[in-house]
């Protein structure tokens, strides 16, 4: 683990299993941005061992669960950031889920197509 990391030590979980942690996110998109991180340092999603990918599919599940309850969200983006000319700026991998709501922006179609903005639309 680096001790510089910012997500290898965390004070703020809010969900947990044994191999991955989860927390809103510092930063949010909107409200109830939650991260999905493994325990172990580890760069980015395709570095995950299969029983990390497990931990953090049944947390992103667990996670909908609990922002259903609280937010009721009328759906979700989820993506991982894998370099940085994908935009990521902390190595340490992290799955974001993204509530979305109704009017949050004018045109939602294309979704994550988004990530450039250029192609979104089709």
């Amino acid at each position: 683990m680096k001790l510089t990391c910012i997500f290898c030590y965390r004070d703020d979980i809010v969900l947990e299993n044994e191999l991955a942690m989860a927390f809103y996110d510092k930063f949010p998109v909107n409200e109830g941005h939650m991260l999905i991180v493994p325990k172990r340092h580890v760069e980015d999603y395709f570095g995950l061992n299969e029983a990390e990918i497990q931990a953090v599919n049944e947390l992103l599940f667990a996670c909908k669960k609990l922002l259903d309850e609280k937010y009721s969200p009328d759906g979700y983006n989820i993506g991982a950031n894998c370099g940085q000319y994908a935009g990521q700026t902390i190595f340490h991998c992290h799955v974001h889920l993204i509530p979305r709501y109704k009017g949050d922006v004018e045109n939602p179609r294309g979704g994550v197509r988004g990530v450039i903005p250029k192609k979104q639309s089709y």
